[in-house]
């Protein structure tokens, strides 16, 4: 299936009907600058379809970074989505809800419910938009790194209580200078605040400390950060790794000596990483 440019950018809402967990309210997004949103209540996935696509007919759901206080959707997303467009891969741009207790229910496990629905989306409607339902991965950046960590070793969290059988596991994930765990030593302050509140308990600390929830089903995982990264330690991505390779799933890591955080697809020099992703994602068949 071939699909035109005046189909890119398309916008899907992630519900119909009554937002999960939502509470009536007037927020509206706001736009900010250095192309920045906020305040999200009617979450969506922005489809970008390429022109010519792989054969292996892979899609990769793409979250943005903003220390769950606000989405850095342009250079954390819809670069990512054409760059990714370039390889012949279907990208989905998440704007994913943002955790407010003004807006929402258990703003914990807003961001995680997103997620699963949108994979569960992305699947059910797999043969529509010809992407393989086997080949879903799911890519973060920083706070966004996080919820696609949390996807991939919480997908069995029941939050939605589907009555289908379709699997919210991602198949693969790509973590760039991601939040991993939650706890003060390592953890990127404002994210943990946000998601969890000032004093959370044990119990969720453990839960969305995603290095602490790594287990053989984990999907395979690229991880991707720069030795400099002054907001989020690097011993985030490092504890993820090792976690992998204690439970024998296939991982790879990348420290680049510079590049600090949030250099989304560039590198110092004028470098991507894009040859990086492709070749790991051949070598592992997606």
């Amino acid at each position: 299936m071939n699909f035109s440019f005046a189909q890119q950018g398309q916008h899907i809402k992630l519900y119909k009907g009554t937002v999960f967990n939502s509470i009536p309210n007037d927020f509206k997004e706001i736009e900010l600058e250095n192309g920045r949103v906020t305040h999200v209540t009617d979450p969506e996935l922005i489809a970008f379809f390429p022109l010519k696509q792989d054969s292996a007919q892979t899609a990769i759901i793409i979250c943005p970074g903003g220390g769950y206080q606000r989405l850095a959707i342009s250079h954390e997303g819809y670069e990512l989505a054409k760059a990714l467009n370039d390889l012949g891969i279907t990208a989905f741009i998440f704007k994913y809800r943002l955790p407010n207790d003004t807006i929402m229910t258990d703003k914990a496990y807003v961001p995680l419910a997103d997620a699963q629905q949108a994979i569960h989306l992305v699947r059910q409607n797999a043969a529509q938009w010809n992407i393989n339902p086997a080949k879903v991965g799911i890519m973060g950046f920083s706070a966004g790194g996080h919820l696609a960590a949390s996807l991939s070793t919480l997908y069995n969290q029941d939050l939605h209580h589907y009555k289908d059988s379709i699997s919210l596991r991602p198949d693969f994930s790509v973590l760039v200078y991601p939040v991993i765990s939650l706890r003060e030593i390592n953890a990127h302050k404002g994210s943990a605040d946000r998601l969890l509140g000032k004093q959370p308990t044990e119990e969720m600390l453990k839960l969305f400390s995603c290095d602490e929830q790594v287990n053989a089903a984990t999907p395979p995982t690229l991880l991707l950060l720069a030795a400099d990264d002054k907001t989020v330690p690097p011993a985030n991505s490092k504890s993820y790794y090792e976690a992998m390779i204690k439970n024998k799933v296939p991982a790879e890591i990348h420290l680049f000596q510079n590049g600090g955080h949030g250099f989304g697809l560039h590198l110092p020099g004028g470098f991507t990483w894009l040859d990086i992703l492709k070749r790991w994602m051949v070598t592992n068949k997606f």
